[in-house]
């Protein structure tokens, strides 16, 4: 059964359709950080790799070669698993400079073809090559064309999905990994996505698997079976969104990367912790460095989060709109520790923390001239800004970031990164 990318149940994509059809190229990096470790050592070509640090070791994989991949091991997990799955695995350690200096190169390349290209990670983007077609020609000859640079100019491949929608060009590009190449012509999203078990649904996980397969729906065609009211009552508030993705449908827009809506900032610590004043005063840091963040690209936000991983690597987020946009450390810390004292911890350590800062916009209005204690606190931001540039992040901080006496000798943080530095996928 054939239809269109709108309602993949009335038939054939009329021409009138079409001409009004998005063109949209997922370009997704092969094990991107294992790949270029591969690429600047040939030795490793073809073995094991793992980034991520030394097997055994604290930590997580950040990335693993699809030689590793065969083990079992995957992003995120934890070293010392990846270790007992890979024993003869060769254990890299992450050099995010390498990694962003191939990011860098990679999105010039696209940016050659569109200026709508929305990177979601270092290694992975979108490309809106809609206005592009009667310049570039079709979308597959772009695809083909992007494929063959990557291989040229960065020595490294990529797998390509192209079809009407974001969510049907991450359906491509996933199908055929590595070195892929996927194209879903109008009229054939039925043909390509029924087939799939319901799993491969990106935001599916196991535990909406296990209660599809429960119901006796094993693939995306069943799903699609099922009417709108059904697939609601069945999984709640995702079911809108499943009904939807079943037949095709997502109206989500490409988001150039100057039109980004998020800054954030995280630390993975080096040994759990329970300590309230050291979680607090990590929380006052990274918050710290949103803030300077926002003021240096004259940027405010309405919405201020929060991002924990306990002990067990449970992870959850929250986050809360804002009446007014901010930039002030102060209010972005309030706000983040006032969530964090939200969390349910249930008595577990605490393994990662970071502050998210999202809904930015230029601030509007003007400062008046004689604004009181808001514009001296501004100028005081301004001037520790000023002289965190010059000297550096540890020149002058907060009073309450100061550790106590030899406090530092008992914990120690492993790394504090930006929201680019996400780990491959």
């Amino acid at each position: 059964m054939r239809g269109c990318a709108l309602d993949l149940r009335e038939g054939p994509v009329s021409s009138e359709a079409q001409a009004m059809m998005r063109t949209i190229i997922h370009v997704d990096m092969d094990a991107f950080y294992a790949s270029i470790e591969q690429r600047d050592n040939p030795s490793l070509a073809g073995r094991p790799v793992i980034v991520g640090g030394v097997g055994g070791e604290r930590g997580v994989v950040s990335a693993a070669s699809y030689e590793a991949r065969r083990y079992g091991v995957h992003s995120a997990m934890p070293l010392k698993k990846a270790k007992e799955l890979c024993p003869d695995g060769i254990f890299v350690p992450v050099n995010m400079e390498k990694y962003r200096a191939a990011s860098s190169q990679l999105r010039s390349i696209l940016a050659s073809y569109t200026p709508r290209v929305e990177p979601i990670s270092l290694d992975e983007a979108f490309l809106d090559v809609t206005a592009s077609l009667r310049l570039r020609g079709d979308a597959e000859r772009i695809g083909r064309e992007i494929k063959e640079r990557i291989l040229a100019e960065l020595g490294l491949t990529a797998s390509v999905g192209i079809a009407t929608n974001k969510f049907l060009a991450k359906m491509a590009s996933d199908h055929d990994k590595p070195d892929g190449f996927v194209v879903i012509p109008p009229g054939d999203e039925a043909d390509f996505l029924w087939p799939l078990p319901v799993g491969q649904i990106h935001g599916v996980g196991k535990v909406t698997s296990r209660r599809m397969q429960e119901h006796g729906i094993a693939t995306i065609g069943q799903l699609a079976e099922l009417s709108r009211k059904d697939v609601k009552r069945l999984f709640g508030k995702q079911g809108e969104r499943l009904h939807e993705l079943s037949h095709g449908i997502d109206t989500s827009e490409v988001v150039a990367e100057s039109e980004a809506k998020s800054i954030s900032h995280e630390t993975t610590f080096e040994v759990d912790v329970d300590d309230t004043d050291e979680l607090r005063r990590t929380l006052a840091s990274l918050s710290d460095r949103v803030g300077v963040r926002l003021r240096q690209e004259g940027l405010v936000a309405r919405t201020v989060g929060i991002k924990v991983r306990l002990a067990d690597f449970t992870t959850m987020q929250r986050e809360r709109s804002l009446p007014e946009p901010v930039s002030e450390d102060n209010t972005i810390f309030s706000v983040a520790w006032s969530l964090f004292q939200e969390i349910p911890l249930a008595g577990q350590k605490v393994r990662l923390l970071g502050v998210v800062a999202t809904g930015l916009d230029q601030p509007s209005g003007q400062m008046h001239l004689f604004a009181g204690p808001g514009n001296r606190a501004r100028q005081t931001m301004t001037a520790v800004d000023n002289i965190k540039r010059k000297f550096g992040d540890s020149a002058i901080g907060r009073a309450s970031q100061t550790r106590p006496p030899n406090a530092c000798k008992k914990r120690r943080m492993r790394k504090s990164t930006g929201k680019e530095q996400a780990a491959d996928e």
